[in-house]
């Protein structure tokens, strides 16, 4: 059965947001063998994956690969030799990762020099292994289809992590938000959970220059609440005296459309309540806002529209 608020949040597509250029994806490659790292290295070379590079990293030993890691918890990918200083070292690596690091999302593979050395089923079910090759399979064109399938992987599990971190700031920002009995600081807080929603969820892209406004409608027009960054202070002024031209286009927009939109850096929400209010936020940044962003902000604003009901038109 659709909620009363269903009408309040309707999302406008925009242009669709690009993933950071220039971000690499990190590639550990551990064997104790030269050749196997400058072969690697050139097959690798100009190979991207989703639009991005990579960025290789080297290891000689099992224990110079749990340093690594420790140092660069943020791989994605390793390319794992089973035999190494000895005989196991590679598995033992591999355990020392998952176990004493607890790092769960790096992709690992396998590469032996020496078939039989560890039995596939066993050593894929007992340590999360992606794949287990000897190293005369691994042709560039399948080393290609390894290493993207491994990423791909990567990237699903770090935005399940992105997405329930944020989950959590959702009903963190909801809860503070919904103690605040003035509109004004009601409106300021939003603003800033909002920012904080976006932008310290766990992204390698940092926000910088991020600016938000929040504004109502009233006979006289719009009208700022609260406002952040270059808007800050100007609470009770007209958005039209504060903001620049390209927004006040885009929250007159939202205002005529009824539903909120975004663009690669922006978004402008809409949230009208059930008494005929009609309310505003706007925050813009140098750092794109993605896919799943949008799922957080959709929840997130459907709480606020409630608040703001119960705050402009409390029940009696």
């Amino acid at each position: 059965m659709p909620s009363q608020h269903d009408d309040v949040l309707r999302f406008k597509e925009d242009a669709p947001p690009r993933a950071p250029d220039g971000e690499p994806w990190k590639v550990l490659i551990v064997d104790d063998e030269e050749e196997v790292h400058g072969v690697t290295r050139l097959a690798l070379a100009d190979f991207r994956v989703h639009g991005r590079p990579l960025a290789l990293l080297h290891a000689h030993t099992g224990g110079d690969a749990v340093r690594m890691m420790r140092e660069h918890d943020d791989v994605a990918m390793i390319l794992m030799d089973v035999v190494m200083e000895t005989e196991h070292a590679g598995l033992e690596a591999v355990e020392a990762i998952r176990k004493q690091l607890g790092n769960s999302r790096v992709r690992i593979v396998l590469r032996t020099g020496q078939p039989g050395q560890a039995p596939e089923t066993e050593v894929v079910s007992k340590f999360d292994i992606n794949d287990y090759k000897e190293k005369t399979e691994l042709t560039t064109k399948k080393l290609y289809t390894v290493i993207h399938t491994g990423l791909s992987h990567y990237r699903e599990l770090v935005a399940l992590d992105r997405n329930r971190q944020g989950l959590l700031k959702v009903i963190e920002a909801s809860a503070r938000i919904f103690e605040v009995q003035a509109l004004e600081r009601f409106a300021e807080g939003v603003l800033q959970q909002l920012a904080a929603l976006l932008y310290s969820n766990g992204s390698s892209v940092m926000a910088r220059h991020t600016v938000s406004v929040a504004a109502t409608r009233n006979p006289d027009g719009l009208v700022v609440l609260a406002g952040t960054g270059s808007y800050a202070g100007s609470a009770g002024r007209p958005v039209r005296e504060v903001v620049e031209p390209v927004v006040l286009e885009a929250l007159e927009r939202a205002l005529r459309e009824k539903r909120s939109s975004y663009t690669e850096n922006a978004f402008v929400g809409y949230v009208g309540t059930r008494g005929g209010t009609e309310n505003l936020l706007y925050l813009s940044s140098d750092a794109p806002i993605t896919l799943a962003d949008r799922g957080l902000v959709e929840l997130f604003c459907r709480n606020v529209a409630i608040a703001f009901e119960n705050l402009q038109h409390p029940p009696a």
